[in-house]
């Protein structure tokens, strides 16, 4: 007697809005890592672009918040490449990576501009469920 052939499940389809998510995590990305570079360059060209905060915990001089700034926006502009020029295994594991040091970097940084940390922080935390929920389009093939 023969074994039943099982039925292989279907692949998981994306959820509605989160279809375009990996698109859209590297579009973000590509900005933030922009704007990050931006940041980095006011902040090694000129010490007193961003204000000076009292006595706060982690505390780093400005040139040095530019230094993280500028080497953060070009890895990030290199992962983001990574992903729209076709979402591979390594740009999505990067991308989780460096959004989470991103978080983290626009957390120490709140002091010195509150919104954009904030902003930042909110990229960061997206870009990270998208990456971690919308499934590869290996996964969708098989």
């Amino acid at each position: 007697m023969s074994q039943p052939t099982r039925p292989t499940p279907a692949a998981p389809e994306p959820a509605g809005w989160a279809a375009g998510g990996t698109l859209f995590a590297g579009v973000l990305l590509f900005v933030q890592g922009v704007i990050g570079i931006l940041q980095g360059i006011a902040g090694i060209a000129e010490d007193d672009v961003y204000a000076h905060v009292g006595d706060y915990v982690f505390e780093f001089s400005l040139t040095a918040w530019g230094w993280i700034h500028l080497v953060l926006g070009v890895v990030l502009v290199v992962v983001a490449w990574g992903l729209l020029s076709g979402p591979a295994l390594w740009a999505r594991a990067a991308g989780i990576a460096l959004a989470a040091l991103t978080v983290v970097a626009n957390f120490l940084y709140l002091p010195y501009q509150p919104w954009w940390a904030v902003i930042g922080i909110a990229i960061g935390t997206f870009v990270i469920w998208s990456l971690a929920h919308t499934p590869s389009p290996d996964d969708l093939t098989t």
